[in-house]
């Protein structure tokens, strides 16, 4: 019974999705041709970023967009400071083109007075983007419940959590008790308890703050920059390096019980090892987050592929619980970074047994 039922659903999807006309009330021979809908570029338009955060498109064509402020710097010109109104919709301004197709489209170039870029005289690019109002709101609030939680400690010391230490307390005794001590060890934790803490909530935060659409600084794809996770590797290798101690470095250039002459294979594969490391928690983070919102958004395309309203409560269920999952990725993947970067750490300041 269940399996019928299961066809008869299927079914009258395909006859709903392949009649859009049945819910059209003008024919279709009235109807003008439309611009057709490309959804690569719609999906790959929200997940990248940009200079400007767009609100809507009007029926007129026109966007309403929240305009950025570009900064930018030559040696001909030196620092400009204006709006990214400025280079909407293809414009010149200060001899500066925002790029909006080919390999440098959403890139700042200089342009010469033929309207050709200039390759030789491309402009440092200091602009506040959206993602980097993204990033700049996290650490705001970040900022915020931490200073909170520290001016409730002080005023009711050590006792039952009350208000927001009831969220942030057990999510910090979490990680100090189930991450940083279990890894680096009880003697050498409280050291690295504020990186891991700030890494944690940093991506816990952009990775929630990415899922809210509306209004900004909600719904940029911050911890789905791969830029953003460069710089966080980064900072975790560069942290396990300077912590690294003798015992650390000997393991690399003089392994023990490795034979003298196996060593110019071991260091090579060891010094790869080192980066690999971060890499793999760059591209872990990344690819986690973008497949999440590329999925979201190619749901909701379907409504437009099909041409239908028909589609739309099928779609925006299956949106419902993607985000849902995409939830639970946000803290998971705060947690996954966070406890590889512990690890990582760990291997550094190990002491010989």
């Amino acid at each position: 019974m269940k399996t019928a039922n299961l066809i008869c659903f299927f079914l009258l999807l395909l006859l709903l999705t392949s009649s859009p006309s049945l819910f059209s009330q003008e024919d279709k021979k009235e109807e003008p041709q439309k611009e057709k809908f490309v959804a690569s570029d719609f999906i790959l338009d929200h997940i990248a970023d940009s200079h400007e955060w767009h609100i809507l498109t009007k029926k007129d064509g026109k966007s309403i967009a929240i305009y950025l402020p570009v900064i930018l710097y030559s040696k001909n010109s030196g620092f400009n400071v204006f709006s990214s109104k400025r280079l909407s919709e293809g414009n010149e301004f200060k001899g500066y083109k925002l790029v909006e197709e080919g390999d440098l489209k959403g890139k700042i170039v200089s342009v010469d007075k033929e309207g050709k870029i200039d390759e030789k005289n491309l402009p440092l690019d200091f602009s506040i983007t959206k993602t980097v109002v993204g990033m700049f709101s996290a650490a705001l609030i970040g900022l915020l419940l931490f200073i909170s939680l520290g001016r409730s400690y002080k005023k009711t010391g050590v006792s039952a959590p009350k208000g927001i230490q009831r969220f942030m307390e057990p999510v910090v005794l979490f990680i100090r008790d189930d991450i940083a001590i279990p890894n680096i060890g009880k003697h050498k934790y409280e050291k690295y308890m504020p990186y891991l803490l700030t890494v944690f909530f940093f991506i816990l935060i952009n990775n929630i703050m990415g899922l809210v659409p509306f209004p900004p600084p909600f719904g940029a794809n911050v911890t789905g920059n791969i830029a953003i996770t460069f710089v966080l590797a980064a900072c975790t290798f560069l942290i396990t390096q300077f912590s690294g101690n003798k015992v650390y470095w000997r393991h690399i250039f003089a392994t023990p019980g490795v034979p003298f002459w196996l060593l110019p294979i071991m260091i090579p594969v060891e010094l790869i090892g080192i980066i690999s490391k971060p890499f793999a928690l760059m591209i872990r983070l990344f690819a986690n987050i973008v497949a999440g919102h590329i999925i979201v958004l190619s749901l909701i395309c379907l409504i437009f592929i099909f041409g239908t309203l028909a589609v739309a409560p099928i779609s925006i269920l299956f949106v419902i619980f993607m985000d849902c999952l995409e939830l639970l990725v946000a803290f998971l993947q705060a947690y996954v970074f966070t406890l590889l970067s512990a690890l990582f750490i760990s291997l550094a300041v190990e002491e010989h047994h």
